[in-house]
């Protein structure tokens, strides 16, 4: 028994020096966005969405540092708007020579207009790979099309909308007149909405966060179909990690909205800016996790809630380690120094 606990250090004691990433870490990246997504909260229907967004990221830094990881930032949200955020390149856990490297890809507060306004579907998030593991994405605008498991291969970022939905409605062995497809209310979407209403499908406009959506594309039950439209490319890898976890389907491409896009792209190692990137080619890591909490109540998260002695979440984590596992995660988080009373 001693010689086959040392033989387990001393193999992740390797894993650590080759830059692979234990799964078992995943718990460590649940707190973090437990931390995340509790501090968001407190700001709820504030109307502040900088602040909304500060407490977030400040809440998401401090529990990384605490992380047995050599982390970098290669997503980090807030450059767009000019909100607060982790910066890519960051430097984040302990760093120690035995650690893993792990590349890490972060919404402190997706749907931060969400959270400000008291409206359903706002998340904290987070996705980790080994380095290399996720497509360093420009913070410009990615064309997404998500759908779950059964449709796997059915889809074709190329094809025109009522195409696609045939496909889908074919492999779900539904008319495309039962299928709900998600699309953020935009005016760059007006043609996309008027082609996915001709061809029959229904449609559930949001306001804002489009991780939520592939998230719920993914999972049977949800009542969501597929995801289709033009969301922020950052997301689109983090959605990515997830759609790779839970069996999806995925393919993006990136879209050039200003002047700079592609140049800034082809500064951080894209290419092909009119590629069509599959989940896999977003989200290539072996050893992939993914970690949410809610932030509001939605369809897949409950929001946070507070009482006297503490706070309770709802989370879900996941990775692509065998066997699979989807864990959801009800956890109550008590206050330091005060007695209280646990009830279901």
């Amino acid at each position: 028994m001693a010689g086959g606990g040392a033989a387990r250090r001393l193999a992740e004691t390797t894993q650590g020096r080759e830059g692979l990433m234990p799964t078992d870490i995943a718990h460590r990246f649940l707190r973090v966005v437990e931390a995340a997504a509790i501090a968001a909260a407190r700001t709820v229907g504030q109307g502040d969405r900088h602040e909304s967004d500060r407490v977030a990221v400040q809440a998401m830094r401090s529990v990384l540092q605490t992380v047995p990881i050599r982390g970098r930032i290669v997503i980090g949200e807030g450059e767009r708007d000019e909100a607060p955020m982790l910066h890519i390149g960051e430097h984040v856990g302990i760093w120690q020579h035995s650690h893993p490297t792990v590349a890490i890809a972060v919404d402190p507060l997706e749907g931060t207009n969400l959270c400000a306004k008291g409206k359903p579907g706002a998340i904290s998030v987070l996705a980790a790979a080994e380095e290399g593991g996720l497509l360093n994405a420009p913070d410009c605008y990615m064309e997404k099309l998500v759908v779950g498991p059964r449709s796997r291969g059915r889809i074709d970022l190329n094809a025109p909308p009522a195409e696609n939905l045939a496909r889908i409605a074919d492999s779900l062995d539904r008319a495309v007149e039962d299928l709900v497809v998600v699309v953020l209310e935009r005016e760059r979407h007006e043609r996309l909405i008027s082609e996915i209403r001709k061809a029959g499908a229904r449609i559930h406009l949001i306001s804002d966060g489009d991780v939520t959506p592939c998230l719920s594309a993914c999972i049977t039950g949800t009542g969501v179909h597929a995801v289709m439209g033009i969301g922020a490319a950052p997301e689109g890898v983090i959605s990515a990690a997830a759609v790779r976890c839970l069996g999806g389907d995925m393919q993006g491409r990136l879209v050039e909205h200003k002047a700079g896009d592609r140049s800034r792209a082809e500064k951080m190692g894209v290419a092909d800016f009119d590629k069509v990137y599959t989940a896999e080619e977003m989200a290539p890591g072996h050893r992939l996790l993914f970690a949410a909490s809610g932030v509001t109540g939605g369809n897949l998260l409950r929001g946070v809630q507070f009482w006297g002695g503490g706070a309770r979440t709802h989370s879900m984590v996941m990775g692509l380690e065998s066997p699979r596992r989807v864990r959801f995660v009800d956890s109550i988080h008590l206050d330091e120094g005060r007695e209280v009373e646990i009830r279901l």
